[in-house]
């Protein structure tokens, strides 16, 4: 089997910055992480391999230190990481950021199976992946919480998916994207031998003219639909608490479900 995973490396604070002049986060002096999510679509990508044998290959999209969080799921495992680093790339909206990705994949050729996170932390979209998949023509399978069955000889994947209002069974075709939820698996630790070998094998980058077909005009922050016009902080909120008091715990709980149903929230 042919595995990719799309990973993303995200900073690791609460305190985000904006650029006043892009819009757009400011990552520089900030520490960066694999994004929390996309460790068990790597995990998951391992686990496959493990089970039908292939290739998994890595791809993220950042800058140059992003190659940090490739060795990483190398260390993981997979056997190849791939960087998409240019200048052209910056500012990109998940729109582009599907299409540079899409060209990436349409490049390594016929694929069984791409994974990713169900969302980065940072932008919280969860767009990304399914954005991949409407590029190239794959079978979207979002939320993916366990992998029942998957053919390759016959084409076939079958998931449960989680919900909102519970769980879900779904069969698609391969070849499939699939965006997956922390509860599928437990991501394995890094290894010294394996990171030896991210190292030793290296981190292939690519750029803007490294990928056939890629339009500027679709690429970066000229290329993305989304634009962000302003940023602010909402406004507090504003309110007063009301202690309910009784002669007993259980009486003091009656007047809150009473006022809880009267105001509609039970």
């Amino acid at each position: 089997m042919n595995i990719i995973v799309c990973l993303k490396q995200v900073p690791n604070t609460a305190d985000v910055r904006i650029d006043p002049e892009t819009n757009t986060l400011i990552r520089e002096g900030i520490p960066n992480i694999v994004n929390p999510f996309d460790l068990y679509a790597i995990e998951e990508g391992v686990r496959l391999r493990e089970e039908f044998g292939g290739r998994v290959t890595a791809i993220s999209m950042g800058p140059p230190q992003a190659a940090e969080a490739l060795r990483e799921a190398m260390g993981m495992g997979v056997d190849e990481g791939i960087l998409l680093s240019d200048r052209a790339f910056a500012g990109s909206d998940s729109w582009a950021t599907s299409y540079t990705l899409a060209l990436a994949i349409r490049k390594l050729g016929a694929c069984d199976v791409v994974l990713c996170g169900k969302q980065a932390i940072d932008g919280d979209t969860g767009q990304v992946g399914p954005g991949i998949a409407r590029q190239l023509g794959l079978t979207p399978l979002t939320y993916v919480f366990r992998i029942h069955s998957l053919d390759p000889e016959a084409g076939k994947i079958v998931v449960e998916r989680l919900l909102e209002e519970g769980r879900e069974l779904a069969e698609g075709n391969l070849p499939a994207l699939l965006t997956v939820v922390k509860d599928i698996n437990q991501p394995r630790a890094a290894t010294l031998y394996d990171l030896r070998r991210s190292f030793r094998v290296g981190i292939r980058t690519w750029k803007a003219s490294d990928l056939p077909g890629a339009d500027p005009a679709n690429l970066g922050l000229s290329g993305s639909p989304t634009q962000v016009v302003r940023i602010f902080s909402p406004p507090g909120r504003k309110g007063s608490p009301e202690i309910f008091s009784g002669e007993r715990v259980e009486a003091a709980a009656s007047l809150l479900a009473d006022r809880l149903l009267a105001e509609h929230v039970l």
